[in-house]
């Protein structure tokens, strides 16, 4: 199935935020509110600065089927925010996941970003096991900088180096 990677557009909000919060709170049951999460009511504002950027995987007809975001942090560090895939586009024979993170890191070395983390939550193995096949390694929370924003929710953390 054919798919589309590009820059989120203000014209993508409801949708995007209707699929984030249905993976989150009706298929994971993290229990997080569209309020509580300002990278989600305005990714264009919350993403872009710096090399900051938040892409948008949609189907043919426009409907979002997946996002990632990367925030740009100190010291030529990012940080990967809001990567979701819908139910029915994830796995290897739709490759929306891999696309996105592809078009992540690409963008990033770009930028000159060396090294990237993220934070996640116990119930996302798939997503953990996703990291790891794609060379992040599992760190502690003791070793994030002081600046990276970790969510409440977030108990598992991932770092590549570019």
């Amino acid at each position: 199935m054919a798919f589309d990677i590009g820059p989120y557009e203000a014209k993508d909000r409801d949708a995007l935020a209707a699929m984030i919060l249905a993976i989150q709170n009706g298929e994971f049951g993290v229990g997080v509110t569209f309020e509580g999460q300002p990278d989600l009511q305005d990714p264009a504002t919350f993403f872009r600065k710096g090399a900051g950027e938040f892409w948008v995987a949609r189907d043919l007809d426009g409907s979002p089927i997946g996002s990632i975001g990367l925030l740009e942090a100190p010291s030529g560090q990012g940080v990967i925010r809001k990567m979701f895939v819908r139910a029915d586009r994830r796995g290897r024979e739709f490759g929306v996941a891999q696309s996105l993170l592809d078009r992540l890191i690409a963008h990033a070395r770009r930028a000159g970003i060396s090294t990237i983390r993220l934070g996640t939550v116990e119930i996302l193995k798939a997503a953990r096991r996703f990291y790891e096949r794609n060379g992040f390694r599992e760190i502690a929370a003791a070793e994030l900088p002081p600046e990276f924003p970790r969510m409440k929710v977030d108990t598992h953390f991932y770092r590549i180096d570019l």
